[in-house]
């Protein structure tokens, strides 16, 4: 994902980065300018005056183009903060674990490093799946985040058999590590669940056929000039579509994707810091003076 300043209008203009579409559709966008040329040098030279200037039903047919993309851009762009709004929770369902596990077991307990690791691993083990990569760890099943989530359920039923936390903290746990397993049924949601196919395309049929009916339209009108305005019309046409179907799986490696592999060091992090270094805050230390 990349990182950019809102507010550097010119920087952003003339940027051109790995996931800029031009790159990507400048073949295409080559291919539609010969076609527009052809056009125009027919109607200007082999048939002069042949085509005529008959704008409206175009223009019609540009303001329905225009809704379906608003529409396909909007849907994608839901599916995309979904994600976000998703691994959101799970950065703060571990540090709720992490944090409770915390405050319910002594400083000595060796079992506060094992839960750590798996809070990362869990998190790790996810966007594995979502990415359709092999995790670190081997797991002898289809899906590995039921294992992970499995062996953080196992250390903390394990802390109630032994004792170490009572039934109400267990309770406690439960909810919050119930809660990754939603998130990460949610996720699949959205990744198994594309746009479906028949609308896709459609929409790509639509631009098509736009596209190509625009040098037939204006080339009386503007002559060779055509070749730059439907060749830029291409470009954000295509190039709303193009986005749109980049961010309707959030959880890839595209450039626009989400930053799944930030996350999960974050969660590691947060996860080690709060159960394994343990720091004892100075109010904390001048509480415990104050009624020593």
């Amino acid at each position: 994902m990349l990182r950019y300043d809102t507010k550097a209008w010119w920087k952003l203009i003339f940027q051109f980065h790995e996931g800029d579409t031009l790159r990507t559709l400048l073949p295409n966008i080559s291919i539609v300018a010969l076609f527009t040329l052809l056009v125009v040098y027919c109607n200007s030279g082999i048939m002069p005056g042949y085509l005529k200037y008959t704008a409206t039903v175009h223009n019609l047919f540009g303001f329905v183009i225009s809704l379906l993309l608003v529409f396909r851009t909007n849907t994608a762009y839901d599916r995309w903060w979904e994600g976000r709004r998703l691994w959101g929770s799970l950065v703060n369902t571990s540090r709720n674990i992490a944090l409770k596990c915390h405050s319910y077991l002594d400083a000595q307990d060796r079992v506060r490093a094992t839960i750590a690791f798996d809070i990362a691993n869990f998190a790790d083990v996810l966007k594995d799946h979502l990415r359709g990569q092999a995790s670190d760890i081997p797991y002898p099943v289809d899906h590995a985040p039921s294992l992970a989530a499995e062996q953080l359920f196992m250390d903390v039923a394990n802390l109630n058999r032994q004792g170490l936390i009572s039934e109400v903290q267990f309770l406690t746990l439960n909810g919050d590590l119930t809660a990754l397993s939603d998130i990460c049924g949610a996720c699949e949601r959205i990744k198994k669940t594309p746009i479906p196919f028949s609308y896709h395309v459609f929409i790509k049929k639509f631009v098509f056929f736009y596209i190509i009916s625009m040098p037939f339209v204006f080339a009386p009108e503007f002559g060779y000039w055509t070749i730059l305005v439907t060749s830029f019309m291409f470009y954000v046409l295509a190039s709303l579509e193009t986005l749109a179907e980049e961010i309707e799986n959030p959880f890839g490696i595209d450039t626009n994707d989400l930053p799944l592999d930030e996350f999960s060091i974050l969660i590691k992090k947060n996860a080690h810091e709060i159960l394994v270094n343990y720091p004892i805050h100075k109010s904390a230390e001048m509480t415990a003076t104050t009624y020593s």
